[in-house]
């Protein structure tokens, strides 16, 4: 049976997950995680505890950044490898976080179950982004918030840039212990994807206010300001901000 582009991106999302790990380590060391976490209260109402869904968890950087704020944090993945990785990080930091194998494009929630829904670098693997935007949509309560930081990487693979493509292993960039094989895999996932030939975040914001979303804006230059000079010149992170009605 010929494999499908989600069992290739979980597939190699599972070959990555022991070095992400490491990578999200890294990352709640490094300054950058103080100013993620600036970056995503600008959003957030002073002084509540949220429930919120951190889709795509991956090794669940985003999940134990605002667990240890206080608040009632799930993330779900759609790889099994990252899970574990991911609640092994919040055991270490004693944590109560619920991880679950969940398809962002299909969650398993009741509608209206969450005060936030938030996600970093996962709109561009997913096959049908749209839909898995409309399932975000569905699960956030009424005045809920929506933050979605993303890059255009299918940019950044077209460029042949080579920023990035090497890090030392104490990074808190996700390129530790890329190899070449790894590499072309990542090429061949990101040019397959449709969303990789859109202009983004334009794309993003009509399809959200087609949705029913409120207040939808972008920032592009969450990544200057965040990643500092690890933001990809040819594909800057950026931030997509909306609230559901």
């Amino acid at each position: 049976m010929k494999n499908t582009i989600e069992d290739r991106v979980k597939h190699y999302w599972t070959l990555r997950a022991r070095d992400f790990g490491s990578v999200r380590r890294n990352e709640l060391e490094n300054q950058m995680s103080w100013r993620w976490l600036e970056e995503i209260q600008n959003f957030l109402p002073d002084g509540k505890k949220l429930d919120i869904l951190d889709v795509g968890t991956g090794t669940g950087f985003f999940a134990v950044l605002l667990a240890e704020e206080g608040h009632r944090v799930q993330g779900v993945d759609l790889t099994p490898a990252m899970l574990e990785e991911a609640k092994q990080l919040a055991d270490e930091r004693q944590l109560d976080i619920v991880f679950c194998q969940m398809d962002a494009q299909n969650l398993e929630y009741e509608d209206k179950s969450f005060d936030v829904v938030l996600s970093r670098n996962l709109s561009w693997t997913l096959p049908d982004p749209e839909q898995a935007y409309k399932e975000w949509h569905r699960v956030l309560r009424p005045g809920g918030i929506l933050l979605n930081f993303d890059a255009n990487y299918g940019d950044y693979v077209r460029s042949e840039s080579l920023q990035n493509a090497s890090v030392s292993s104490d990074s808190p960039y996700g390129h530790v212990g890329m190899t070449e094989e790894l590499a072309q895999e990542n090429v061949g996932i990101t040019l397959a994807m449709e969303i990789s030939r859109e202009v983004r975040p334009a794309w993003d914001l009509d399809v959200l206010t087609r949705i029913g979303f409120q207040d939808v804006h972008a920032d592009q230059t969450t990544g200057a300001r965040v990643l500092e000079e690890l933001d990809l010149k040819m594909a800057p992170m950026f931030g997509i901000y909306a609230q559901k009605k």
